[in-house]
């Protein structure tokens, strides 16, 4: 019998992973899940337009954390036979003894290839950033030049990191700082690099840098066996066979059959503290009614500026209030196209189904259009796009603020106009390429490094000092954390609230480590790429 009972608001990847936590290792703690919308997974879902389904930013499947891992692969497998494209095209891919077929079975987790890249100048360039032939083609003898002689100029003088300009300078000098970062960071951001906090690239970009490309390169010119070497990003990654929403609705399904609530429909817009706890929570059901829980532990991954309003302007300190409330968001809107083929042509040696281009996202660092990225679902799973044989279903990314121009768009314009930046950077041929079309916004999708966000140690410190309140996952934290990082934070809180432990400092430090989130060192003697034959000297961040 669970005697205690848990809070946890929202159900995304943090706040799922909390609930699956207090039912797994824990016996008197029943967790009780409140969800503003009707369905689980937040910014992680999988949305379905007429059947096709659609990843929200794109979620890879990776973690160096290995308990992360465990818990994907123990809600979804790994294959253990080949995928659709796999099977019609031979490709080979590692598979799990035992596994359940994806041509069979839904429950599975699916191998895929790490294939990104930039458009620029309407040229494709590897992403991150590789130190190969093609690069130096593509940016022509005096890109090359001006670039090789910038990144010797920021080894001589290095500039203060008081903003991401700076960091990203002093990583790669200031011409392929210019080309590849201050435009799509700008895009991303709506503010010049100039004005957003260093943090974001020491989060995000982390021990990368054009030092450590050359010094992969030319320990691959010179390999030595048993030496080791850090290999740059993943080349493979594990992927729901339907989505990154799978993998949370099967958490919430076990949640549900261990024991635990989820409520949707829940908007909280009330937290009461009485003697430094909090005492009561009060949210909004579907029919405007007021509900009002009690609990003894509350966990949170609403935006901290919802929190804090929740928490109201005369309970908080005036200071922690003011720039909780003034934090920045960055939202986003996803133009789904279904198109009957591309323009652009696979010049890769990757076989694909259509032979489509091999990308899983493309980044638009063209300047003349405001599209941030590509997706194709296609090449995400084959299971997400009806017929991928002869159609191609994807996603353009677009960063808007919530309220101006671009989100305040019909429908219609804003389709049609993506439809006409993709016809001009040359990925469709015209209108007749598209077979159907559907919009999506997103609230408050990356907590934002700029503003108010200086001061935020301030909120930080108020929040950890409120007894039985635990603040997880991107929005909770502020933190631009991947899914991974979303999930160990509320282990760490879970770890804190079962084991007593009042000190709430490794909660916030989870995503703090200088190595970078999707790197790995290995024994082997070189690091090839041996899923499509290409060099892995990269450098680069993933926004």
């Amino acid at each position: 019998m669970r005697t205690k009972t848990a809070i946890i608001i929202g159900a995304g990847p943090a706040g799922l992973t909390a609930a699956y936590e207090l039912l797994t290792k824990s016996e008197d703690i029943k967790p009780i899940i409140l969800e503003c919308e009707q369905f689980v997974g937040g910014i992680s879902r999988t949305a379905q337009y007429k059947g096709y389904r659609m990843d929200i930013g794109g979620h890879r499947f990776f973690s160096k954390d290995d308990r992360v891992t465990d818990l994907w692969t123990k809600m979804l497998p790994v294959q253990g036979a080949p995928a659709k494209d796999d099977k019609i095209l031979e490709r080979e891919k590692p598979l799990e003894e035992g596994g359940p077929d994806p041509e069979n079975e839904d429950e599975v987790m699916l191998v895929r290839d790490r294939v990104s890249r930039i458009i620029f100048k309407r040229k494709f360039f590897d992403y991150p950033i590789s130190l190969k032939m093609r690069t130096f083609v593509n940016m022509g003898v005096w890109g090359t030049i001006r670039s090789g002689f910038g990144y010797i100029g920021s080894c001589i003088h290095k500039r203060p990191e008081t903003n991401l300009e700076n960091f990203y300078i002093n990583r790669f000098g200031k011409p392929l700082y210019a080309m590849f970062f201050e435009d799509y960071t700008e895009k991303l951001w709506g503010v010049h690099p100039s004005n957003i906090s260093a943090d974001w690239g020491a989060q995000r970009v982390k021990g990368l840098s054009i030092s450590k490309a050359i010094k992969n390169a030319f320990g691959k010119m010179f390999k030595k066996k048993n030496r080791e070497v850090e290999t740059s990003l993943i080349e493979q990654f594990i992927y729901p066979k339907k989505g990154p929403g799978q993998l949370y609705e099967k958490m919430a399904e076990e949640i549900c059959r261990m024991g635990g609530e989820i409520l949707y429909g829940r908007t909280v817009n009330k937290i009461e503290l009485k003697d430094g706890k909090v005492g009561t929570v009060s949210a909004l059901n579907e029919n405007g009614e007021v509900e009002t829980y009690a609990a003894d532990y509350f966990i949170s991954s609403m935006p901290i500026k919802d929190l804090l309003e929740a928490v109201g302007k005369d309970v908080a300190p005036a200071d922690v209030y003011d720039i909780a409330t003034a934090l920045p968001y960055r939202d986003f809107m996803t133009v789904g196209l279904l198109l009957n083929g591309l323009k652009v042509k696979n010049k890769t040696k990757m076989k694909t189904l259509g032979d489509i281009v091999p990308d899983c996202w493309i980044y638009v660092q063209d300047r003349d259009v405001r599209l941030g990225r590509i997706q194709i679902f296609n090449n995400w799973s084959p299971y997400m796009v009806d017929n991928p044989e002869e159609n191609v279903w994807v996603g353009l990314e677009y960063f808007c603020n919530e309220g101006d121009g671009m989100w305040t768009s019909s429908d219609e314009d804003f389709i049609n106009k993506a439809i006409e930046e993709l016809i001009k950077i040359g990925v469709i041929e015209s209108r007749d390429n598209v077979l159907d079309s559907t919009l999506l916004r997103v609230k408050k999708a990356y907590p934002a490094y700029f503003g108010s966000y200086a001061e935020f140690d301030k909120v930080k410190d108020w929040l950890s000092g409120i007894e039985n309140l635990y603040c997880v996952g991107r929005n909770g934290q502020h933190r631009y954390n991947n899914m991974d990082h979303s999930m160990v934070t509320s282990m760490v809180a879970c770890e804190n609230i079962i084991n007593g432990n009042a000190d709430k400092s490794e909660l916030w430090s989870v995503n703090t480590e200088k190595e970078y989130h999707e790197t790995k060192s290995t024994d082997q003697a070189d690091g090839e790429d041996k899923s499509n034959g290409t060099d892995v000297d990269t450098v680069g961040t993933n926004p």
